[in-house]
């Protein structure tokens, strides 16, 4: 129970359990409605420019006077290189031109950004009471801004050196992220797949590594997952997937028909649609380019090239180049309100009234 006093401690909600920031299938209504149900909503900022993520929180705060989370990305962005881009346009070109496109259709900056000043003086204007990063954490003197902006700090964690790092390097909580969850693997130490763990490998030994409060994220998908993740160690649960056909989730229609499909049963870890590793339903594009692709650019730069294709198809109706981000428990997905998805999560994990009093939070993840 102390992990779990621990985490609820930091974060002040009445449940363990952390909706996951999913960007491009969420706004503020569904960071609001985790809020409300009593989790610690979160909002991904890594895609918004700076006055929509200030809109954004604004929002929040008009709308709950719970804690909420902010996240964002800490890669550090990579040079282009014009022969890597070269090789990924020539591996693509079979499928520009079945859509018509030409180079001139590549996309020009835009995409995933890392954490620099820009956000970290909106951090410090809003004071958001946590802020978590994927990839990492971003260099000593912006987290010095976050940290005096009085903010808990998360971040995720895919192997037990990267807890480690980011126990030594200054985050309050830890994200342990199991090889099944859905979206970008937060892997930033090592680009090893190899060393990946699925969660109920991952979660006890990071737990025994380090001394602050683990969440667990990954196939975290009803109360008996819920349940296992409290049995090995998490002080509370992160969940995304599992909130993908929430009401409040601005889920796609597309992605929201192949998530309540056979083909949810069907995920695996592609780097076609950003040139990080990711876990999506298996589509066209997936199968016929394969899922990892020695042509793609670093993380985010592929995207400049796959994006258009994906615009195309969906245009015409068409998934099969979308990225259908999903985790493996994908199949467990309910549709309804984000606070009847929570609360039947949140039980596996012992009920509220167990939480000291109610204090006790839980993370729900995808990506």
């Amino acid at each position: 129970m102390s992990r779990i006093s621990d985490l609820l401690s930091l974060i002040h909600t009445r449940l363990p359990v952390v909706q996951a920031p999913m960007a491009g299938v969420q706004s503020s209504k569904l960071t609001i409605a985790a809020c409300q149900a009593g989790a610690l909503g979160s909002l991904p900022a890594a895609m918004l420019p700076s006055e929509k993520l200030c809109a954004e929180i604004e929002t929040i705060r008009r709308h709950t006077d719970q804690p909420f989370n902010v996240n964002f990305f800490a890669h550090r962005q990579p040079e282009a290189d014009a022969a890597q881009q070269a090789k990924w346009l020539a591996a693509l070109a079979p499928f520009y031109r079945e859509f018509g496109l030409t180079e001139q259709d590549v996309l020009q900056g835009g995409g995933r950004q890392p954490f620099g000043e820009e956000q970290a003086e909106i951090v410090m204007q809003y004071r958001p009471p946590v802020v978590s990063f994927h990839f990492g954490l971003p260099e000593p003197a912006l987290l010095d801004k976050v940290k005096s902006s009085g903010a808990v700090v998360m971040s995720s964690a895919t192997t037990v050196e990267e807890a480690r790092w980011l126990e030594a390097h200054g985050a309050d909580i830890i994200i342990a992220q199991g090889l099944e969850a859905g979206g970008h693997r937060g892997m930033f130490l090592s680009r090893d797949l190899n060393r990946q763990q699925g969660l109920f490998s991952l979660l006890p030994q990071i737990c025994a590594a380090v001394n602050v409060p683990v969440i667990a994220a990954g196939g975290i998908s009803n109360a008996a997952t819920a349940r296992a993740a409290r049995a090995l160690g998490a002080a509370g649960v992160q969940i995304g997937t599992a909130l993908m056909l929430a009401d409040e989730a601005d889920t796609s229609a597309l992605h929201r028909k192949a998530l309540q499909s056979e083909r949810a049963a069907d995920t695996v870890l592609t780097n076609l649609f950003s040139g990080g590793f990711a876990r999506g339903i298996v589509n066209r594009f997936i199968r016929e380019a394969g899922p990892i692709s020695n042509a793609a650019p670093p993380f985010p730069l592929a995207q400049s090239a796959s994006a258009p294709l994906k615009a195309a198809a969906e245009a015409q109706g068409s998934d099969e180049f979308s990225s259908l981000w999903a985790g493996q428990n994908a199949p467990l997905a309910c549709e309804g309100g984000a606070a009847d998805i929570i609360r039947r999560i949140a039980e596996g994990f012992g009920g509220e009234a167990s939480f000291n009093g109610g204090r006790v939070g839980v993370s729900i993840q995808t990506a």
